[in-house]
């Protein structure tokens, strides 16, 4: 096109709507918004009706033009700029660089990929006037990071994008050599950077403010964004201080997954939660990363072992492996992690770890099995425990710590431990006695439910083998096993009910509280109202008398309204439709779990 060309199409796109329609869910429902920006701030108005389709052709007419406009309005740059091996005055060999064309070519697969929740502080930095500070998009792997990036880039106007380049780091780059890129592509007008795998770099953590104070700070926008958490996070206590906002990727709710990956159910997320890479109708179709064990063990010693080793070997020049510097000289690190992160999904830390293993997960089968009105069987009774708890130990390759003490020591756990919450893999429920003891007693609760599900399985598979298991039929033998894993998700759905809901209610004391007989499996304790909230958590989809038989012990319910206040709420958390019976709520939980992340968002 022309100029003159050019001019008439820039002022019929100027004539149209800004901004995108995006769909809403709350309570159940979808809602269609209108999302645009004005003077840096984000508007977001409800759109219904004839008023929305009007609208929606319009935006689709000003993004048909854009993209006429987008071939005649990049920068031309010099060959080399773009490409796998970009050769050119200040732009060094070896460095991929996407601009113009490749950025729509990059970006395209993505259009129709429903946003994460965090999306819109991503926006919200790009468009904002905010200097002198990076943006900095970290977590573990799948967990959308990179997808993000594409979606910013493709819902940017012809105009940004033109300014807009992507730079892929890989193993060996140095800052150095991407800062000399970076000030040649400064020189020819490029203001939104987005540098991703940044920390494969080994001296990004002691050199990370150059981003902050050469390049951010003169008004270029800059993202950085891998999978190596630990060192983003040490290069914020290093180097970039203040300078940066930080956006964490790793926990993915149960209203994302349903939302975002368009896949429902709780089970699903049991089963598969954690990642963005279980394929549904709204995103990707990649398999899912806790589909076997394999897969698991892989990302475990991919995404979380070598995770914690790499940013320890980067910072401080490797001198920060405090009590772990034995087992990295031995070459022993991240197996010792991997193996920790395994025991940890079927035991609290030092309870696997310094004790031979105990399944507590057989344990309450037994007896569940036992009272079956269906079909009772006391099967499990026959089964030879020590013998199905070495086969489980030899299958994860789990090591009895109190034979092999020079290996694994308190210090090693304590410190694992401490990383795995700085990767936001682990968070930690109270559990409260009603006798005032146990004070300090939690509950590890995993955020990527998969991992600890695919471990599970591994138990199951291992009951299987036991030969008093096998001699059964083997209809009974899968009713059995299928039971023993519907106990296994009855457990985890209270962790990810507690889990969310300590999330969403920063402000309130969420816990389970034991007596010596039974417990809430949550209350939820509100110090400014002096009031809280009772909880059943159960996974089924019956409504059955006895779910309720704690909220009714008058003693139970005066112990609890005596420490924490008024009780306004007593709940059932189940599988079923939610409902009402007399003065105890039968609550959905996936209803639920969608409810406290719309709050949690809002």
């Amino acid at each position: 096109m022309n100029k003159e060309e050019i001019n008439k199409v820039k002022n019929q796109i100027s004539s149209l709507p800004p901004g995108n329609i995006v769909v809403k869910r709350i309570n159940g429902k979808e809602y269609e918004y209108w999302q645009y920006r004005e003077n840096g701030r984000q508007i977001t108005k409800r759109i219904k009706g004839e008023e929305l389709e009007i609208l929606r052709k319009q935006i689709e007419e000003r993004k048909r033009l854009e993209a006429v406009l987008k071939a005649d309005t990049y920068p031309k740059l010099p060959m080399g700029v773009v490409g796998e091996t970009a050769v050119g005055e200040g732009v060094i060999e070896g460095t991929y660089i996407r601009v113009g064309d490749e950025l729509k070519e990059f970006s395209a697969p993505v259009k129709d990929f429903k946003k994460r929740d965090c999306f819109n502080r991503l926006e919200d930095y790009l468009y904002s006037p905010v200097n002198d500070r990076v943006f900095i998009l970290y977590g573990l792997r799948r967990t959308g990071k990179t997808t993000m990036i594409r979606q910013a880039i493709y819902d940017m106007d012809v105009d940004i994008l033109s300014k807009t380049a992507f730079i892929q780091i890989k193993s060996g780059d140095s800052i150095s050599s991407l800062n000399k890129n970076l000030r040649e592509l400064e020189k020819r007008g490029y203001r939104y950077l987005f540098i991703d795998e940044v920390t494969l770099m080994d001296d990004f953590i002691e050199q990370a403010a150059l981003f902050s104070d050469i390049y951010a700070s003169s008004g270029m926008k800059i993202v950085l964004s891998g999978t190596d958490s630990l060192g983003f996070l040490f290069s914020q206590d290093e180097q970039l201080y203040d300078r940066a906002i930080m956006l964490h990727t790793t926990f993915i709710s149960y209203g994302e997954f349903e939302r975002v990956l368009g896949i429902k159910g709780i089970d699903n997320y049991i089963k598969y939660g954690g990642t963005m890479s279980f394929g549904g109708v709204n995103y990707n179709l990649m398999p899912t990363t806790f589909s076997n064990e394999k897969s698991t063990n892989e990302y475990v010693d991919s995404a979380i072992a070598h995770n914690i080793q790499h940013s320890l070997k980067n910072y401080q020049y490797a001198g920060h492996f405090r009590g772990l510097a034995d087992l990295y000289e031995k070459g022993e690190l991240t197996n010792v992690i991997g193996r920790i992160v395994e025991d940890m999904n079927h035991r609290f830390v030092l309870e696997v770890i310094q004790k031979a293993f105990v399944s507590h997960d057989l344990g309450i089968t037994r007896n569940n099995l036992r009272k079956d009105k269906k079909a009772p069987t006391d099967i499990l009774d026959d089964i030879d425990i020590s013998m199905v708890t070495e086969r489980l130990m030899a299958k994860l390759d789990i090591h009895d710590v109190d034979e092999d003490t020079s290996v694994v020591n308190a210090t090693h756990l304590s410190e694992v431990r401490e990383y795995l919450f700085l990767l936001d893999l682990i968070e930690t429920i109270k559990v409260v006695s009603s006798s005032g003891s146990d004070k300090n007693k939690e509950r590890i609760v995993f955020t990527q439910p998969g991992l600890r599900y695919s471990q599970a399985e591994a138990l199951v598979s291992a009951l299987l083998q036991d030969d008093i298991f096998r001699e059964i039929g083997i209809k009974n033998r899968l009713s059995i096993t299928q039971r023993l894993l519907d106990e296994v998700r009855g457990r985890m759905m209270e962790d990810i009910i507690l889990l969310e809901t300590k999330k969403a209610l920063p402000d309130k004391e969420v816990f389970v509280l034991q007596f010596p007989v039974g417990e809430f499996d949550m209350v939820v304790f509100d110090q400014n109202s002096i009031s809280c909230q009772l909880y059943e958590i159960k996974h089924s989809e019956k409504m059955v008398t006895e779910q309720t038989r704690h909220l009714v012990d008058k003693e139970k319910c005066d112990y609890a309204q005596m420490q924490y206040g008024d009780i306004v709420r007593k709940c059932v958390i189940y599988n079923g439709a939610s409902s009402c019976d007399k003065d105890i709520e039968y609550a959905n939980a996936e209803d639920y779990l969608n409810r406290i992340r719309n709050n949690w968002n809002s």
